[in-house]
């Protein structure tokens, strides 16, 4: 029997009313993968054997996908550079598995390019930010989400750019990716209850807001806030508003790890916000490997 007809015939079974059955067959088709979903989704659309049949194949094909999810983002998190548009994708790939990569590589390219050409070297570190939120937000009108906040699509980075809006951390991840391809030392700063940007002093120039420059910063970029410019002092006020010690992690660029850890736990919340425990434990269990 060639593949083809095991999978065929494997499908047929998942019907079966002995649970024992089913369970093997179930444990066969993980085992598959990926190559079992046309199968399934073609016997879901032409075959009805009932609701336990639809209802079987419908958790297989999200058992088989989310198992594709864990299994890239271990990948990544053991690969020696944990490219953060690649770590993003994948945790969209939990909510959206038939994500187009090359369509959201074809958006940032295009949004890279606006700025591209307006850039050159003589432009001072201001000068370049200014242009870029000039582009990013006023030609290509992205903004925050303050309606919808905490909705889960803003975590999504194939949802951000559609929709051109986003939270604290999507606009500062599709931000930095863009601006890092550009050469320009802008990351992200996982702060409690926020996530803002950081132009890294990669020339060591003087003329930085924060003088001490203490943390290595000339400035930092508030995405949500259409790019507003800010220093180390507005960090510390904001932590004194939250009684809260002024740990250097808040004032220092953070790992793309980091940055693909806070945006699981974000959907987190969301998840829990609308009571989506099944959800909540499958992200649980992506935030655990990136722990």
């Amino acid at each position: 029997m060639n593949e083809h007809s095991s999978i065929q015939a494997l499908v047929q079974l998942i019907d079966d009313p002995d649970e024992s059955v089913y369970e093997h067959v179930r444990d066969q088709l993980l085992k598959i993968g990926s190559e079992a979903i046309p199968y399934l989704e073609n016997s879901w659309e032409t075959d009805y054997y009932g609701l336990l049949f639809q209802n079987r194949i419908e958790q297989l094909i999200h058992d088989i996908q989310f198992d594709h999810v864990k299994s890239n983002l271990q990948a990544w998190v053991n690969s020696a550079d944990k490219d953060l548009l690649k770590g993003a994708i994948i945790v969209a790939k939990y909510q959206y598995p038939g994500l187009d990569e090359a369509k959201i590589q074809e958006m940032i390219q295009v949004i890279r390019r606006d700025i591209w050409l307006e850039l050159n070297d003589h432009q001072t570190a201001f000068e370049q930010v200014k242009i870029f939120n000039r582009i990013f937000f006023g030609i290509h009108h992205f903004r925050g989400d303050n309606k919808h906040f905490h909705s889960p699509v803003n975590s999504y980075i194939n949802a951000v750019l559609d929709s051109k809006k986003g939270n604290p951390l999507s606009l500062c991840l599709i931000y930095s990716i863009i601006a890092q391809s550009l050469d320009l030392p802008i990351y992200g700063v996982n702060l409690p209850n926020h996530f803002v940007l950081a132009y890294m002093d990669a020339k060591h120039s003087s003329f930085a807001i924060n003088q001490q420059n203490e943390y290595g910063v000339l400035f930092y970029i508030n995405a949500f806030s259409k790019g507003s410019i800010f220093d180390t002092n507005e960090i510390k006020e904001f932590l004194n508003g939250l009684s809260l010690a002024h740990n250097r992690e808040y004032f220092e660029p953070c790992s793309n790890t980091a940055v693909i850890k806070r945006m699981l736990t974000n959907l987190i919340a969301a998840f829990q916000q609308v009571g989506n425990a099944e959800k909540v434990s499958e992200l649980k269990t992506l935030r655990d490997l990136v722990s």
